[in-house]
């Protein structure tokens, strides 16, 4: 199975291909420049491969909490791919990309979501995939959701902003913290991977964002746009 995944949710952009388990990924800090450099890296790594889009089984995105712009960029923009090649899509909560990337089986992944909040999320490995011990939030770090049990591990940018007030409310719960961490396409393109095996991917046209603060669908004219956007890919 190919999958092409893409993430834009923060400053970093990243797209990674999962070949039957082995991924390569291509990350970069691009600040505010995801509609630059996306279709680029997009493209790059779908050359240093030897593949077209048209040989993917499916694409998969981060489909938020994050940047409300970036967060709408990864969606037009596999909703675009995938129409133009007719493959299904998969979006993935952002959360549940750092936890698979933090390499441990107990997280609590929380995102810096300005305005003094947090995104927060606590999930455990589950059979091979992981269970929301609690469901994606958007929060104040002072009233972030208790989690019971020890050897959790803090991942994300959530931890950089509000570390004081989070390890004040995790206390000795916390086994560590890895506060530079960001949702990775290559983690995106695992979890992807077990969704497409179990049925769950959508018609492009139903790929949606997940907003926590304000949950607005893709315009028609950004649909449209992103579909222009990736149509040299297709051809």
């Amino acid at each position: 199975m190919n999958i092409l995944a893409l993430d834009t949710s923060t400053e970093y952009c990243s797209v990674a291909l999962w070949q039957d388990g082995v991924v390569k990924e291509h990350s970069e800090l691009v600040g505010q420049k995801h509609s630059e450099m996306l279709m680029t890296m997009l493209d790059a790594v779908l050359q240093d491969s030897g593949f077209r889009i048209q040989d993917m089984d499916g694409i998969a995105f981060g489909k938020g909490p994050g940047s409300f712009t970036g967060v709408r960029i990864a969606c037009g923009v596999a909703q675009g791919l995938a129409l133009g090649a007719n493959l299904s899509v998969v979006g993935v909560c952002t959360l549940e990309a750092l936890a698979q990337a933090s390499e441990h089986d107990k997280v609590i992944a929380a995102l810096d979501a300005r305005m003094g909040e947090i995104y927060l999320a606590a999930y455990e490995k589950n059979m091979g995939g992981w269970k929301a011990v609690n469901e994606p939030c958007l929060c104040a770090a002072t009233d972030s959701p208790e989690v019971t049990g020890e050897e959790w591990f803090g991942v994300g940018s959530g931890y950089s902003v509000q570390d004081a007030v989070l390890q004040a409310r995790y206390g000795q719960q916390l086994s560590g913290v890895d506060a530079r961490a960001v949702p990775q396409a290559s983690a995106i393109a695992q979890i992807a991977a077990i969704e497409f095996t179990r049925g769950n991917a959508v018609d492009a046209a139903l790929a949606l964002p997940f907003y926590l603060r304000n949950k607005v669908a893709l315009k028609t004219s950004e649909r449209e746009a992103a579909r222009a956007t990736v149509a040299r890919l297709v051809t």
